[in-house]
């Protein structure tokens, strides 16, 4: 439940962003409702992943230190109070709402951010070479439901609450479109993403450290066999205990190095460099696509002009277009991957994954005056939908499982964290630079107050080069499909001393 709760919290900002523009930033006498200014808009998108950047960090870091139990707590608890403090973000001003709203997201991001390294982390650690890729790749994909949820959730509070309190649309009268209420609705969207984390704390508390961290980085063999006895509910004796590794290279120095030092330069370093700059590139798409879905909606045409919506209307029709990609693309890229990732392996999926998004890329972005002429808006949502498809049975998946699988025990976490905060700050790149990027080139076209941007077709042609990047340093990347933690990592080698 955790990634479900991480991508519920992420990305049902993207839903309300309209709804906070028109409560707060409202022009009377304008001819469209309102809109979050560029500054505004960049950072109530943006502020939950350089949260989540920092997180990444700092948590995957503090798991090899202190065990991936200890601080896996920790997480979930600032998610929690965040949520609950993202929907409670009041203020005499919209700048003092939207200020305190940017804190508590911040902080939502940072324990976000934490759960990437030790949940990859830990599920590696538990599962057998046999089915690894299948169950972490299972973790990853609650992201999936975590978005559909998002939407759900959108829709059935707009649904209700447009039910009590009907409004006309912008055109027929600007006050009264956005009712008071809506006020409301944001709120308990952003507060509803405390409850999975919240019923997740327990479980997560009981569950014990890994016994590969107990016994190759805490060097407590006794202890890893009394957690493995009680996760399989089995008495294990001590000889029994299989890792992969033997007592003598536990303690041997030449598998001692440090992540600064030459020789992990040399074992893992075109290794860390390639999970990280794919993860960094495959974001950028990925995060761009999700975070603005609503502006490519509405860029071809989908979704209504808003002056012909209320405002509670506009977020149910944003709600809806949210749920339609999740469903038939979204959703069945993250599962495929789960089935067939042990079978065909990580290396190939990443690699047709980013060639996939290319493709549907370009496809949508070389005819897009095709694709938003009145009659093929329903095949420009087909060809959309595959490029989630190919993100998520393709790199978003891979990225966060080849990290947990290369790299030794001691230093597993941390690099996950790097590679995971990579991609983040790909995604901030993203949200940042296709916010302004996407604005149309003729500037009495653009949103209020944004600069003219390169438009819609040429973003998206950006987009498809950025995955031809990330395709290129997949080639670093090893495939660990079928072998150990501890063949991937080298700690079953013992190196001859001079």
């Amino acid at each position: 439940m955790g990634f479900f709760t991480d991508a519920y919290d992420l990305f049902c900002i993207s839903l309300v962003t309209k709804l906070l523009g028109r409560i707060y930033y409202h022009v009377p006498g304008s001819p469209k409702p309102g809109t979050l200014p560029p500054n505004v808009a960049a950072s109530v998108n943006g502020v939950a992943l350089c949260g989540t950047f920092a997180g990444q960090l700092f948590f995957g870091w503090l798991g090899d230190k202190l065990g991936r139990k200890s601080v896996y707590g920790v997480t979930l608890v600032l998610m929690v109070a965040s949520s609950i403090g993202s929907g409670l973000s009041f203020g005499k001003s919209p700048e003092a709402v939207i200020a305190t709203l940017c804190f508590f997201r911040f902080w939502l991001g940072f324990g976000i951010g934490g759960d990437y390294p030790l949940s990859a982390t830990i599920m590696a650690e538990y599962s057998s070479k046999k089915t690894r890729g299948g169950f972490i790749a299972a973790v990853f994909a609650m992201q999936g439901f975590g978005i559909l949820a998002g939407g759900i959730v959108a829709i059935v509070t707009s649904a209700i609450f447009n039910k009590i309190f009907p409004a006309p649309a912008y055109s027929v009268d600007p006050i009264l479109s956005t009712v008071p209420q809506a006020d409301y609705v944001w709120r308990i969207i952003l507060m509803l993403g405390a409850l999975p984390a919240a019923l997740t704390f327990y479980w997560r508390m009981k569950l014990p450290e890994t016994p590969r961290f107990t016994a190759l980085v805490a060097k407590d063999r006794e202890k890893a066999r009394q957690d493995m006895s009680k996760v399989l509910n089995v008495q294990i004796e001590e000889r029994d205990i299989e890792i992969g590794i033997a007592d003598d290279k536990i303690s041997n120095p030449t598998n001692s190095f440090g992540l600064f030092s030459g020789k992990f330069l040399r074992r893992h370093g075109a290794h860390l460099l390639g999970t990280a700059m794919a993860w960094f590139f495959v974001d950028i798409a990925y995060y761009s696509q999700n975070l603005f879905q609503k502006d490519i909606f509405s860029a071809v045409g989908w979704l209504p002009a808003a002056k012909t919506m209320s405002a509670l209307g506009e977020l149910y029709k944003v709600a809806c277009a949210q749920c339609l990609i999740a469903l038939c693309g979204t959703v069945p890229g993250y599962w495929v991957t789960v089935f067939t990732i042990d079978k065909i392996g990580r290396w190939t999926i990443q690699i047709a994954g980013f060639l996939g998004m290319t493709i549907f890329m370009f496809a949508l972005a070389i005819p897009y005056h095709h694709w938003t002429t009145p009659g093929n808006h329903a095949g420009f949502l087909v060809m959309y939908g595959l490029t989630f498809f190919f993100a998520n049975f393709g790199p978003n998946a891979t990225t966060f499982i080849v990290p947990a699988e290369i790299f030794p025990a001691r230093l597993r976490s941390t690099c996950h964290g790097i590679s995971a905060a990579a991609g983040k700050a790909g995604a901030i790149v993203g949200a940042f630079g296709f916010l302004y990027a996407a604005q149309n080139q003729d500037k009495s076209k653009t949103d209020a107050g944004y600069p003219a941007g390169i438009g819609m077709r040429n973003s998206l042609i950006v987009l498809g080069i950025i995955n031809l990047f990330g395709l290129f340093f997949s080639f670093l990347v090893p495939e660990s499909k079928g072998k150990s933690l501890e063949e991937m990592s080298g700690e079953n080698e013992v190196e001859e001393q001079s």
